[in-house]
C-alpha cells in the first residue's frame, strides 16, 4: 500500500512505514490543487508588493528589511546557505525520511506558500531512495528545525550530500543518478522547505511506535521476573485497577495476566500474602508510562498533520498570517514526559533484577543466580551494567524544554530545544533496551533453577530468550550476552515469539 498525503491523516505508523520499510508516497491530487492555489496567490502578492516575512523581507533580527526583485530571487539561496549550520554526525537515515515526509505533509494543506515542484520533490526523493546527509545537532526548536532542514533543502539547489543506494554522493550527483530533476528555489521556496519543527517530530513518531512495543517486552520481563520469584498474581487481578479507573494499569495488569495463563502461580502454590512494590505495582508504573504515551502520541500526530510555518497563507481569506506556529514546545514537553517515564519503567526493572540476584530477596534463589558462588559470581557484575545505564537514563530525564537561551539578537529569546529532547529521548530508549535486556537474561536464568510449570507467554519468552543467550553455568565474560539481548529487544525478537504464543498484547 501507498501512505497517501492529505495534510491530515498522517500516522504515526505512517511515518515508520515510510521511514523503516520505505513504504512509497503519494500526494493527495487535492494537495496538490491546494498547494498550487496557494502558490498562485503568493505569486499575486509578491506582484502587488505587500511584505511579507521571509518573502521579501529578511529573516530574524532582519525581517525589517525589505528587499528589492533581484535580492528577492537571490535570497532563498542564500537563506539555505546561511541556515546549513549543523554540527557533528549524520542523522540516522530513517530521522531524515520522517523529517521529509512530515514536511511534505505540512505543504498538502495548502497554507505554505511553496511550489509544488519543491513537495512534488520531496515525495520523489523518499520513493527513489535519495536521503540528504544531515548534520544531526544544530536546531534549537523554534523556527523550525533551520539548520537540519536546510541540509534537506540544499538538494533543492543541486547541491549538498545525499545517500543512495547505500552510498554516500554530492547531491547532484545523487539526484541524477536517482533520475530526480533538481527544482531550484524561488520565493518562500526555501523557508516552506525548512520552516517547521519536522525532524524533532519525526524522531518523536519513530521513538512513540518502539516505545509502544517496548512497554509491552517490559511486561514480558516482569511477568518472568515474577514467576521466577514465586509471586502472589492477585494484584494483577484487571478489577483491582478498574476499580481505580486509570486504563494503563488495566492494560498492563491485563497483559501480564494473559503471559501468565496457566501457571501453578495461579493454581493454588503457595506465595507470599504481599510481595514488594517492585513485583505488585508494576501495573500501576507501566499504566502511567502508557497514560503518557497515549498524550504524546496524540500531541505529535497533532504536529504531523498540522502547519508549522511562519508565515502562513490563507488564499481563501486573502490574507497572510505572521505567528509562531513552528514554536516546537508543543512537541517537546509530552517527549521530555515520555523520556521520564521511560527511565521510570528501567528503575523498576532493575529493582525486580536487584531482588533476583539478592539471596536475601530472592525466594530460595542461588545467590546471583550461579550454583557456583564464590568461585563464579555469576550475574552480579550484570548489575553494575543496569546500575549504569539507569543513571545516565536519569540524567537525560531532565528536561530540555525549559532550557531556553535567547538566540538572534534576542528577536528569538524563547526556543523549545525540541531538538535536545528528541536526541536525548532516543538515547534513553536505547539505554533502555539494554537495561530491559539484562533483566530477560536475569530471569531466564532464575526460570531455570525452577521445576513448576510457568505461563505459556513466560514459557515462550524464556525460549526465546535462549536463543540469544545460553545458561551461564560458569562464568564467562558477559559483555557479548548484554549486547545480543540489547539486540534482541530492539528488533521485539521476544515480543514476537510471545504474541506468536499466546495472541497480541495490548498497547494501550
Amino acid at each position: 500500500m501507498t501512505v497517501i498525503l492529505t495534510g491530515k491523516n498522517l500516522t504515526i505508523e505512517d511515518v515508520y512505514d515510510v521511514a523503516h520499510s520505505r513504504k512509497k508516497v503519494k500526494l493527495h491530487p487535492k494537495a496538490l490543487e491546494r498547494i498550487s492555489k496557494c502558490r498562485s496567490f503568493i505569486e499575486n502578492k509578491i506582484e502587488e508588493g505587500e511584505i511579507m516575512y521571509g518573502v521579501n523581507t529578511g529573516i530574524g533580527e532582519f525581517s525589517e528589511v525589505v528587499l528589492n526583485d533581484e535580492q528577492i530571487k537571490q535570497f532563498q539561496k542564500y537563506l539555505i546557505y546561511n541556515h546549513s549550520a549543523g554540527i557533528g554526525d549524520p542523522c540516522p537515515l530513517d530521522h531524515i525520511r520522517g523529517a521529509m515526509l512530515s514536511r511534505a505533509n505540512v505543504h498538502a494543506n495548502g497554507h505554505s506558500g511553496c511550489r509544488p515542484e519543491i513537495t512534488l520533490t520531496l515525495i520523489e526523493m523518499l520513493n527513489k531512495g535519495v536521503t540528504p546527509v544531515v548534520c544531526e545537532k544544530g536546531s534549537v526548536g523554534a523556527c523550525g528545525d533551520l539548520a537540519p532542514m536546510s541540509q534537506i533543502a540544499l538538494l533543492m539547489m543541486g547541491e549538498g550530500e545525499a545517500y543512495y543506494q547505500g552510498k554516500r554522493y554530492p547531491g547532484k550527483v545523487a539526484l541524477e543518478m536517482a533520475g530526480i530533476k533538481i527544482p531550484g528555489l524561488k520565493a518562500r521556496d526555501g523557508l516552506a522547505t525548512i520552516n517547521g519543527s519536522n525532524l524533532l517530530t519525526a524522531i518523536a513518531a519513530l521513538i512513540i511506535y518502539e516505545t509502544e512495543r517496548f512497554l509491552k517486552q517490559a511486561e514480558i520481563a516482569a511477568a518472568m521476573t515474577l514467576e521466577a520469584l514465586k509471586a502472589n498474581l492477585k494484584p494483577y487481578d484487571k478489577r483491582l485497577h478498574q476499580l481505580r479507573g486509570f486504563q494503563g494499569a488495566i492494560t498492563s495488569a491485563e497483559n501480564i495476566k494473559k503471559i501468565t495463563a496457566d501457571s501453578d502461580l495461579l493454581k493454588g502454590m503457595k506465595v507470599k500474602v504481599q510481595d514488594a512494590y517492585s513485583m505488585r505495582s508494576t501495573p500501576q508504573v507501566i499504566g502511567a508510562a502508557r497514560d503518557q504515551l497515549r498524550w504524546t502520541r496524540s500531541q505529535i500526530e497533532i504536529e504531523l498533520n498540522g502547519v508549522g510555518d511562519n508565515p502562513i497563507f490563507l488564499p481563501e481569506d486573502g490574507i497572510v498570517l505572521t505567528g509562531a506556529n513552528f514554536q516546537g514546545s508543543p512537541i517537546s514537553v509530552p517527549l521530555d514526559m515520555l523520556g521520564s517515564v521511560i527511565t521510570m519503567v528501567c528503575v523498576i526493572s532493575e529493582r525486580r533484577l536487584n531482588r533476583l540476584l539478592n539471596p536475601a530477596l530472592s525466594i530460595g534463589l542461588p545467590a546471583f543466580l550461579t550454583k557456583g558462588a564464590g568461585m563464579f559470581s555469576g550475574h552480579m557484575l550484570s548489575q553494575y551494567t543496569a546500575d549504569m545505564l539507569i543513571v545516565e537514563n536519569k540524567i537525560l530525564s531532565t528536561p530540555a524544554s525549559i532550557q531556553s537561551i535567547p538566540a538572534a539578537a534576542d528577536q528569538e529569546d524563547f526556543v523549545s530545544m525540541g531538538m535536545n529532547t528528541s536526541l536525548k529521548t532516543r538515547k534513553i530508549l536505547d539505554n533502555a533496551y539494554g537495561i530491559l535486556g539484562i533483566e530477560f537474561i536475569a530471569a531466564a536464568q532464575a526460570l531455570d533453577f525452577r521445576d513448576y510449570t510457568f505461563g505459556k507467554g513466560t514459557q515462550a519468552a524464556h525460549k526465546a530468550v535462549r536463543k540469544f543467550v545460553d545458561h551461564l553455568d560458569v562464568d564467562r565474560p558477559l559483555f557479548n550476552d548484554h549486547n545480543n539481548m540489547m539486540e534482541a529487544v530492539k528488533n521485539r525478537d521476544i515480543l514476537n515469539a510471545v504474541e506468536k504464543v499466546i495472541g497480541e498484547l495490548k498497547i494501550y
